[in-house]
């Protein structure tokens, strides 16, 4: 069981000066689910090299077991900060594709050409692709047989209302909620910040950071 990971390389909060990236727990959790079930896990970012870790999620309020595992596994840090460049990768080699969120991937990985065509490729070739709590942005443009790829399709994903306690709703270039719900998905979800994942078909998301295990289990599960 081969696994792609899909990690952001944008490091900039729009014009605040302030840093973004990738949420810790939602690359730390996923990655050891995936591991714990014996996968191995390839891990991908469009610059490669270090992706950049939102500050905000390296705080002690954001910790939780899989991000003090992380803290403490020299091994799984190598690996993130060698992570393969997205173009190299080719959906043939991997059963399946799971994007961790965080702001970053709104700028980059939403409107990335080599992204949205290792989506369809995947969805076409039959295997699951997920992505939780910011990451849903990365279907923004993907067309599955002229359509968007999550049109009819139950969805979750980052709420308005998670944005606006994060303050963020006038930075970030777009609502992952209103976009997901634009492109003709049936968006659902939990109370803020509760963990929160769907399977539709081949189609897995979560919604919030909280929601990283769930939608690596979900993952785990159209594999199994």
């Amino acid at each position: 069981m081969k696994i792609l990971m899909v990690m952001t390389s944008h490091d900039q909060l729009g014009n605040t000066g302030k840093k973004t990236g990738f949420w810790l727990e939602e690359f730390a959790a996923p990655y050891y689910t995936f591991l714990d079930a014996g996968a191995a896990v390839t891990v991908a970012s469009p610059k490669g090299g270090q992706p950049p870790l939102d500050p905000k999620s390296d705080t002690p309020e954001g910790e939780t077991d899989m991000t003090r595992r992380f803290k403490a596994d020299p091994l799984a840090q190598k690996v993130l900060a060698n992570t393969v460049k997205l173009s190299d990768m080719a959906a043939s080699d991997y059963d399946a594709v799971f994007y961790p969120g965080g702001h970053g991937p709104l700028w980059d990985l939403a409107e990335d050409n080599d992204s949205i065509a290792l989506i369809e490729t995947f969805y076409c070739s039959h295997k699951p692709v997920a992505a939780v709590c910011h990451a849903p942005c990365v279907f923004r443009h993907v067309v599955i047989d002229g359509e968007p790829i999550v049109k009819g399709r139950r969805v979750t994903g980052f709420t308005n209302t998670e944005e606006e306690a994060v303050q963020l709703t006038e930075v970030v270039p777009f609502l992952v909620e209103d976009e997901l719900k634009r492109l003709g998905g049936k968006f659902e979800k939990a109370a803020d910040w509760q963990s929160f994942a769907i399977t539709d078909g081949l189609l897995v998301t979560g919604q919030n950071p909280a929601s990283s295990t769930a939608g690596a289990k979900h993952l785990l599960g159209l594999l199994a």
